[in-house]
């Protein structure tokens, strides 16, 4: 946990600003004139804050979405700690397990788990979608659900029989695999996007990089169509949905020599059309380097003797943010694994962004982490799916691939010696973790009770809203204008005391009908919590709540991309 004891100076807010080049985004920041920005890997190494950490905008708009407290964008002093919270595991798992002919695969590597692939809830149908690999480096297959809980393996015309989507061929040989519902698109043939990295040879057998990186779309995610192929890029290579700018960005996985080691590092680019990411405009514009592991990512405390080293990143818009997942690799190195055929040790951690490039990673505690328990379903190599996480009511679900391995399949018995056809890479299954709404970090208060007071900030909405855990506790708000006074009516003591556990929380005040008088003025908010949780404020145009933020890959009750209901 970390204490805040902020005390930035109190200037006056909302001041006109010199024009510069670069981009305004929806909460204030300006980006530079140079973007993507280029950064040097070894610059890296030492952790920096987010640029705009340090250089915030003057006066920030919140219309856009929840705000969250992952970070410090949004306080100027608190006397609150700051807590950061791990989601729990379903006791359910594995929620998928390779089970029919098709996902226990022609290698010994049975395999129904996302390889990046994707997880979101289909609004028309009213379903949850899971894409995942059936069998290692074999098809792609679609599972669906009504609660999130319980898969059916639905049969499809593609593959008869199976719930394949892709099937399996010589000439693609799956490996990673990115899946989005796009619901901005005006093209229905276009909902769906995917990229799929390919390989090419017979299962158990010599594979190669051939054909790369493809591009495909589909109606419905099961009848998908090739647009055409990117130009080179690694396994592993993931792309998402930024749409506070509108942008489709590619998380490449590169290497980059650090400290006299070649290791996994990720690489950016981004494009205003997902089809454009192919040919020419992906050879004009190549990654820049993104992110990489560095000295705040320790060795894994079971000693294994390899420095930490970035896989992959996934991420997704969630309220106000951009939520990473960072995928780090402990250890060891493939040729161990392959060796006596075990998985190597991968477990996520949970980034955020307010940019879309820059990340805060305050928190190096892994997220959803591996068993390390031989035999254990989720023994390893925990893997993120595309879309990262969905609402179901009050709670957000991750869902995560984890491998078990096969210790009897080992590289001097694998064909052709091949180490991606070990038990490294088999008996791979479909985890669920999940957390509370907004649940990513709490500024807590104890018996005592402290505050939080806000930088300024501005908005449209009418109707204050918290998320907060305090029943046996109390929450009261005030707001202040520029010169730091409080506003009447809006003061502590009008401020009908709050003691719930509630996500979706409205804030009164006593002689006062909403905030409609202070629309578009820059004003502070200060909380005083007593013996409680808050995770999350926003101000909502209307009284059920919604907070026009994003909604990661959707969920029950969601209609598109954005909230627009609230309480439900």
């Amino acid at each position: 946990m970390l204490t805040l004891l902020l005390t930035g100076s109190w200037t006056t807010p909302c001041k006109a600003q010199a024009k510069e080049e670069g981009e305004v985004l929806y909460n204030g920041i300006r980006l530079p004139q140079q973007w993507p920005p280029l950064l040097a890997p070894a610059a890296a190494q030492t952790p920096q804050p987010p640029p705009y950490l340090t250089q915030r905008p003057e006066c920030i708009p919140i219309d856009v979405g929840r705000q969250l407290f992952v970070d410090d964008f949004l306080i100027a002093k608190s006397t609150l700690t700051r807590e950061f919270h791990q989601p729990v595991k379903h006791v359910g798992n594995p929620l998928l397990a390779p089970e029919e002919p098709w996902e226990i695969g022609k290698t010994r590597q049975p395999m129904a788990a996302p390889f990046s692939d994707g997880a979101f809830f289909n609004p028309t149908t009213q379903r949850f979608q899971l894409w995942h690999m059936a069998g290692w480096f074999d098809g792609t297959a679609l599972a669906t659900s009504v609660d999130g809980l319980k898969w059916d393996r639905q049969h499809y015309d593609v593959v008869p029989g199976t719930n394949l989507v892709v099937k399996g061929e010589p000439q693609w040989r799956r490996d990673g695999v990115s899946i989005w519902l796009d619901h901005d698109t005006q093209k229905p043939e276009e909902r769906y996007k995917m990229f799929l990295y390919a390989r090419s040879g017979d299962l158990g057998g010599e594979l190669s990089n051939a054909p790369g990186g493809t591009l495909h779309s589909s109606p419905d995610g099961i009848h998908w169509t090739m647009r055409g192929a990117t130009g080179s890029t690694g396994d592993n290579t993931t792309f998402f949905y930024n749409p506070f700018r509108k942008v489709w960005v590619f998380s490449h996985r590169t290497n980059h020599n650090l400290e006299g080691t070649s290791a996994r590092t990720r690489g950016y680019t981004e494009h205003k059309d997902f089809y454009e990411a192919q040919g020419d405009a992906w050879k004009k514009a190549p990654p820049v380097f993104w992110a990489r592991s560095d000295d705040a990512d320790k060795p894994d405390p079971a000693g294994l003797s390899i420095r930490p080293q970035l896989y992959k990143i996934d991420a997704v818009a969630y309220e106000s943010v951009m939520l990473g997942l960072f995928e780090v690799l402990y250890g060891p190195h493939n040729n161990t694994c392959a060796q006596d055929g075990y998985p190597k040790i991968t477990e996520l951690q949970v980034a955020f962004s307010r940019d879309g490039f820059h990340w805060d990673r305050q928190q190096r505690k892994s997220f959803i982490t591996a068993s390390r328990k031989p035999g254990n379903w989720e023994r390893a190599y925990v893997t993120s799916t595309g879309g990262c996480c969905l609402i179901v009511g009050d709670r957000l679900h991750f869902y995560y691939g984890a491998f078990e391995g096969d210790e009897t399949l080992k590289a001097a018995d694998a064909p052709a010696g091949k180490g991606i056809w070990t038990g490294m890479y088999a008996k791979a299954s479909t985890g669920l973790a999940t957390l509370r709404r907004d649940g990513f970090a709490s500024m807590n208060a104890d018996g005592n009770g402290g505050t939080l007071t806000t930088v300024p900030v501005r908005f449209q909405g009418s109707h204050l809203f918290v998320n907060m855990d305090a029943p046996e506790g109390s929450l009261q708000v005030e707001i202040l204008n520029e010169a730091g006074k409080v506003i009447a009516p809006f003061t502590k003591e009008n401020c009908a005391p709050l003691k719930s556990d509630h996500t979706c929380q409205p804030v009164r005040w006593k002689d006062a009908q909403g905030l409609s008088t202070l629309q578009g003025k820059p004003v502070r908010f200060r909380f005083h919590l007593t013996d409680g949780k808050l995770y999350a404020f926003w101000v909502s145009p209307e009284t059920t709540g919604a907070s026009h933020g994003y909604v990661g890959a959707g969920g029950p009750g969601f209609e598109s991309a954005i909230d627009t209901v609230g309480q439900r």
